[in-house]
């Protein structure tokens, strides 16, 4: 199963990123997180910033031929639920590149309020796989 969660880049750049994810009461996963009360999962919330993260290799020209995987993951925070029918709008910024270890920082907003943030750090899948 293969879960695209960003539905439009508004801004890109070779550092920075930011993209919309609309969450509808259709997503599957809603409906047991949580029954009577559907909130956007946490790990959902993180996965949209890795994705815009990805989007951003992808579209410097210069990223790995394999895929981006994490690796590390640090200072996440959620301060916000994301319900349906409103939209998770992630910035992502590349702060660092060391051989092939991209890192970033991201952050998500709903209603102007902060609902996620994170330090991450994806590299490429190894040829071992």
């Amino acid at each position: 199963m293969r879960f695209e969660l960003i539905d439009a880049v508004i801004e890109q750049d070779a550092e920075t990123i930011t993209a919309i994810k609309n969450v509808t009461a259709a997503e599957e996963y809603l409906a047991d997180h949580f029954p009577g009360f559907p909130i956007l999962p946490g790990v959902m919330m993180l996965e949209t910033l890795v994705q815009a993260a990805r989007r951003l290799v992808a579209g410097r020209g210069d990223g790995p031929t394999r895929p981006l995987v994490v690796t590390e993951v640090r200072n996440v925070k959620y301060a916000a639920m994301v319900k349906p029918g409103q939209a998770l709008k992630v910035q992502v910024g590349l702060r660092q590149r060391e051989g092939d270890a991209w890192s970033f920082q991201g952050t998500g907003t709903v209603d102007d309020k902060t609902a996620v943030q994170a330090r991450f750090t994806l590299t490429p899948l190894p040829d071992t796989m």
